[in-house]
């Protein structure tokens, strides 16, 4: 049997905001974080379903909404 291990991540709010980039062709979305600074997008991982993006939000202790960009 498996186990995520969750490991406790941390960004800069002030720097980065998290940010789903979905793709209107295909639907794939990616979790990661924009740089507030330059706009550059950094990939973290894809998110497949629900318990992905929960387990996006645990890793870096985002609760709420995050938006989502297309």
């Amino acid at each position: 049997m498996f186990f995520k291990k969750h490991e406790q991540k941390t960004y800069d709010p002030n720097i980065k905001k998290p940010l789903i980039r979905a793709s209107i062709c295909n639907g794939e979305q990616v979790a990661g974080f924009m740089n507030l600074q330059t706009g550059a997008f950094e990939e973290i991982m894809l998110i497949r379903d629900e318990e992905d993006l929960d387990d996006f939000k645990k890793q870096y202790g985002i609760t709420g909404d995050i938006e989502k960009k297309y």
